[in-house]
């Protein structure tokens, strides 16, 4: 017998035994569960496959059956072998994923709080028109004869069938540390920015007002105008040299957004004293790492959420989206090319020769100021 067959009994089994109330579900809270789960799951109008599936009509579906979606190879067999998605599979699974399908690709590690594992399906079930008894045919057919049945059984040996196997020591334990971060918290911490401008936040500086800036937080490890101090990252120049063997990679001749380099100097800078900058002074150190970069040549340019989105950063045309899934490994679930494949085990053939990040202390080099003991 298939092991989600005797799944499927033990369900029908269990709520002869104990039915959970279906207002002790609370979709609300279910939804903010699934906040976890946004990632690599889509459900709704429009949902489509991410990481993982959409997960639209999920309650009666068959495991490993959306189409399009690559499963893995044990998910795949688990639909063949009659899994079906319904309260107490998904129950199962949501527990402990990997313990349930050895093999899945989904890496999450699984709820254990009974009440969060209620509430999470009773949101998924709101995406799904099939109800339990249109889904479950094996259930409903494996509980016919558990009734039948029900009658011989002592009432202690029904009794202990409803308790579950105990857990090793500590495995699973909900410690109920810490408690949910509130929405100042949350954003606190929510402050990144997209390559399209989004998630920028109000403020404006100027060159002049970028160049005080940096001569009091930056110069120091960057140097006046970008070059570097002894082996800090150059910020300024290499434009032309990214072909050379030792190319200089830089806002100006390597960096494809400005947001990136706003979105890190905010978050990250100054060394050692991270998060001190306002918005206004993030503002005007881009603008001034714009100028010393000879993106803006106007001294009284002024850099502001209104035409952030105006400033492209000359190598952008040279990073490409990711298009793998055009490849037909992925798009017709075809083998992957292995043609003029290089025989024997991989080798490493060369290593990075600078990375220049976080330096540290070499023969004949000073050790950088602020850094790291």
């Amino acid at each position: 017998m298939s092991k989600f067959l005797e799944i499927g009994i033990a369900a029908a089994a269990t709520l002869l035994i104990a039915v959970q109330s279906a207002g002790a579900q609370d979709a609300a809270a279910g939804e903010k569960l699934f906040a976890k789960c946004k990632a690599c799951h889509a459900v709704g109008e429009g949902a489509k496959n991410r990481v993982g599936p959409h997960l639209n009509e999920l309650m009666g579906r068959t495991a490993g059956t959306v189409e399009s979606y690559r499963y893995s190879k044990a998910m795949a067999k688990a639909g063949e072998e009659g899994l079906v998605w319904n309260d107490e599979t998904l129950k199962t699974y949501l527990t402990s994923p990997k313990a349930m399908v050895k093999g899945t690709k989904m890496a999450f590690s699984g709820l254990k709080d009974e009440g969060d594992l209620a509430n999470m399906i009773a949101y998924l079930s709101t995406f799904s028109t099939a109800t339990e008894s249109a889904a479950e045919p094996a259930a409903e057919e494996a509980a016919a004869p558990v009734e039948a049945a029900a009658a011989d059984v002592p009432e202690a040996a029904v009794e202990a069938a409803a308790v579950a196997e105990p857990a090793a020591e500590g495995a699973g334990a909900h410690l109920k540390l810490g408690r949910p971060a509130t929405e100042e918290e949350i954003a606190a911490w929510d402050i990144d920015v997209r390559a399209d401008g989004l998630g920028l936040p109000d403020g404006h500086g100027t060159v002049a007002e970028g160049e005080i800036l940096f001569d009091e937080n930056c110069a120091s490890c960057h140097g006046d105008f970008g070059e570097a101090v002894g082996r800090w990252p150059v910020l300024a120049g290499g434009q032309g040299t990214l072909s050379d063997d030792r190319p200089v990679k830089t806002i100006g001749s390597y960096w494809p957004y400005l947001s990136t380099v706003f979105d890190y100097t905010r978050r990250a800078m100054p060394f050692g004293n991270a998060r001190s900058l306002s918005d206004d002074d993030v503002y005007a150190l881009t603008a001034y790492l714009l100028y010393l970069n000879d993106i803006v040549t106007d001294e009284e340019f002024e850099l502001s959420k209104s035409n952030f989105e105006s400033v492209r950063l000359p190598n952008e045309a040279n990073f490409v989206d990711d298009d793998r899934k055009a490849e037909p490994q992925y798009a017709d679930k075809a083998e992957p090319c292995m043609k003029d494949c290089a025989e024997g085990a991989a080798k490493i053939i060369m290593h990075a020769a600078v990375l220049d990040v976080t330096p540290e202390a070499a023969d004949g080099d000073e050790a950088p100021a602020a850094g790291i003991e």
